[in-house]
């Protein structure tokens, strides 16, 4: 059977900002507490490089790899599940009929409104089909029509996020690159949950404030862990 061209669920910019935050803060969060930790540990700025260049590309790598199973394994699942309900629409065209009806009547469409729907949906069999994943089994691409795509989109943010931490550290001391680093990540992670809020729903500063929480308490985790081993050492 030759595939059929898919009418794009859900919101495709907000599938973007998705993985760019995804990949983004994933590499802000995970280098900030790996060089902070290694800061404290080393005081050396040829060390703290070293072990944060090779976290960001092996991070970076690997997020974009994730990105890519994942994206695969729900589009897969997806489209496993489309050809189930058109192979049902096929066979017991009678019974899918009803389930229209049964949808919408649950919405509160009665009597002439209720049939003018459930005609007008089962007069097209795309529309037919794409009404019964989307409100019988709760099912869209949102985004995932390409998991290649989503992969480069993942594996940059989080390469150009690993960077925002370790950027300092070509140009101050180490003590100094860690103020700096904390700040900037602050400010970068602050901003990022801010400006989601903004193009979604919820309250800009109380997004920016969350995400830089979480931000803070892994570099905390990362550095408690470098003065421990910088300690015993």
């Amino acid at each position: 059977m030759p595939p059929k061209k898919h009418v794009k669920h859900g919101n495709h910019i907000g599938s973007m900002l998705k993985d760019i935050i995804l990949g983004g803060q994933d590499g802000v969060v995970n280098v900030l507490g790996l060089v902070l930790g290694v800061a404290v540990a080393t005081n050396n700025t040829k060390v703290v490089l070293v072990a944060g260049l090779a976290s960001t590309f092996a991070e970076s790598i690997s997020m974009g790899a994730v990105a890519y199973t994942s994206t695969k394994a729900a589009l897969s699942y997806y489209l496993s599940e489309e050809a189930r309900e058109e192979k049902e629409i096929e066979d017991v065209p009678s019974e899918e009929r009803r389930e229209i009806r049964q949808i919408y009547a649950a919405k509160g469409f009665r009597g002439r409104v209720l049939s003018a729907i459930v005609n007008k949906i089962t007069s097209n069999k795309q529309l037919w089909l794409n009404t019964m994943m989307a409100e019988e089994l709760k099912l869209s691409t949102n985004g995932n029509e390409n998991p290649l795509k989503n992969a480069f989109i993942v594996g940059i943010s989080s390469l150009i996020g690993s960077i925002v931490p370790l950027f300092p550290f070509f140009f101050f001391p180490v003590k100094e690159s860690m103020y700096v680093a904390l700040a900037v990540c602050g400010l970068v992670l602050f901003a990022t949950g801010a400006y989601k809020a903004k193009v979604t729903i919820g309250t800009w500063w109380k997004s920016g404030l969350e995400m830089f929480l979480i931000g803070m308490i892994a570099a905390s985790a990362g550095y408690l862990i470098g003065l421990a081993f910088g300690a015993v050492g």
